[in-house]
């Protein structure tokens, strides 16, 4: 048996997409001059990894491979050293000798920001990384290192 309100809910559907559609025309665009104006960052925006320090100026890094095997993209490399009295680079045991980021893979999907114990990686709001020669978006540690902090 067909139903007889069937047009009438039809209609009303309508008329409900068309008050939306009418109520968002004369809401102002939202345009960014991105190159002239600086550019605005959401909280939760994913940019380029930065390799953080702490208050001492050492790496936070422990090279515990955390992050390489949470990564999906298998898009971390890592090769730990151990720190020794004379030369400590991290607080830990352990430091990231080698701590790459290939960005050719990497998906910014923030399981490596998530698996680190120590906060060691975070996302940072760089987003310029267009290039014409793929090897230059392998990243190392000195490019993802953050600077080491001002001596007082």
């Amino acid at each position: 048996m067909p139903d007889l309100m069937q047009p009438a809910k039809d209609l009303a559907a309508i008329a409900h997409g068309l008050g939306v559609t009418l109520k968002n025309m004369f809401i102002p665009p939202v345009t960014e001059f991105y190159p002239d104006e600086p550019v605005r960052f959401e909280a939760r925006f994913r940019g380029v990894h930065v390799q953080q320090r702490d208050e001492n100026g050492l790496e936070k890094c422990v090279a515990c491979f955390l992050c390489a095997a949470a990564c999906p993209a298998n898009c971390i490399y890592i090769e730990a050293a151990e720190n020794t009295a004379t030369q400590r680079i991290s607080a830990g045991e352990r430091y990231a000798k080698v701590y790459n980021i290939d960005y050719n893979r990497c998906i910014f999907c923030g399981y490596c920001v998530e698996a680190c114990p120590t906060d060691a990686i975070t996302h940072g709001h760089g987003f310029e990384l267009a290039t014409y020669d793929a090897g230059t978006l392998v990243y190392r540690k000195e490019q993802l290192l953050a600077p080491a902090p001002a001596v007082r």
